[in-house]
């Protein structure tokens, strides 16, 4: 296939990590994100239960990142893989749009390291590729190398004008690249929000898988929020802002290259992070108010000693079988059977695949599902 490579700008070898950046430029911006992060990581502190509230949003995360790289599904259908693969991952697979399953690997990858992370293992190359492993597991990404690093030079082309944009590193030398980045994260002094910054766009240069790059490169951004302390869960959801202004997010990412502006992409990535934290407040502030409410109508709609497990439970699971609610190991099955009718009679419930024979029915757990699907559109 010809490459129109004309005006492409190539990665910037011998340039990082820069040595040019503007400290006064960027002492404002760093102290208004990190105290934007601190009030958001503040306010999931208080909360004895953010795990349970706020996972649900990693699916809403998934779908924004996945569409940035034009793949296109739905919140909807990424719920209904999730319940569906509960018990069979094969299936839930084969009756889905490969597209909506991209998307939902999206959530698995994440999952997976955030688990090696708390079982002591450190943000690293392996741990990378094994995201990108799960990632690439389905469709077709299967068939572009998952897990491994590029072997022939990749471009990041614009769709408009059918041509490259951008040259990333050479095959030849990213694994230099890939281990200077780790260096860098791991143990450059500069301040950990400049540091975030500045391995984003490095790990977006360097390119160093077939497809998939811009998902793990956002990824990156939560956990690396996360392994430096900023916040003590990694739930920090990024991709709104940049797809809102992807001209901007990429063409500042080529300019890093092209005119050595390190300095204006940190300020344009530090107003995103800020933006984005204020937005996460909003949104986690609607999710714990819809938490006590329905803590109230939960107790007058089931009048039963397990209705806070009950509520626990479809936070967690926002769309789920019924067969997996009914086998929960703090509720009697005939309690947990009769709470999931009550709640259907009186619209908390609703079904989104009618049972059949010995397969479940499936079902939504709405008044959340909609604000996740509204702050998704928003």
């Amino acid at each position: 296939m010809e490459r129109h490579l004309d005006g492409a700008v190539e990665y910037h070898y011998g340039k990082f990590p820069p040595r040019n950046l503007d400290l006064a430029l960027l002492l404002d911006p760093v102290s208004e994100t990190s105290a934007a992060i601190a009030r958001y990581d503040q306010m999931l502190a208080a909360m004895h239960n953010s795990e349970i509230l706020l996972a649900p949003l990693r699916n809403q995360e998934a779908v924004v990142s996945s569409r940035m790289e034009g793949t296109i599904s739905t919140l909807d259908e990424v719920l209904r893989i999730e319940a569906e693969g509960d018990s069979d991952q094969d299936v839930a697979f084969r009756s889905a749009r490969s597209e909506a399953v991209e998307t939902f690997l999206y959530t698995r990858a994440m999952q997976r390291i955030q688990r090696d992370i708390e079982a002591g293992r450190p943000l690293s190359e392996h741990l990378i590729r094994s995201a990108h492993q799960i990632l690439l597991s389905f469709g077709r990404g299967a068939l572009k190398s998952p897990g491994a690093y590029k072997t022939e030079q990749n471009y990041v082309g614009e769709r408009r004008r059918q041509s490259v944009a951008f040259i990333p590193i050479s095959p030849a030398a990213l694994p230099s690249g890939m281990q200077n980045l780790m260096s860098f994260v791991r143990d450059d002094p500069l301040n950990k929000l400049l540091k975030i910054a500045i391995a984003h766009v490095e790990f977006e240069a360097l390119h160093p898988f077939k497809d998939g790059n811009g998902r793990i490169g956002r990824m990156l951004i939560t956990l690396m929020l996360w392994t430096s302390g900023l916040i003590r869960q990694p739930h920090f959801y990024v991709s709104a802002y940049f797809e809102q202004y992807r001209d901007d997010y990429i063409e500042g990412m080529r300019r890093v290259s092209s005119d050595d502006e390190w300095t204006e992409w940190c300020i344009f990535f530090l107003d995103g992070l800020r933006n984005q934290a204020e937005r996460n407040i909003s949104v986690a502030q609607r999710i714990f108010q819809l938490y006590d409410e329905m803590k109230l109508r939960f107790r007058e709609e089931l009048k039963s000693e397990w209705a806070i497990e009950a509520l626990d439970f479809m936070f967690a699971n926002p769309s789920f079988k019924n067969s997996k609610f009914t086998s929960h190991d703090r509720i009697p099955p005939h309690v947990a059977a009769s709470m999931s009718r009550k709640l259907r009679e009186v619209g908390i419930l609703s079904q989104i695949v009618p049972g059949a024979g010995r397969r479940p029915a499936i079902y939504g757990f709405e008044p959340l599902i909609s604000i996740i699907r509204n702050e998704q559109s928003s």
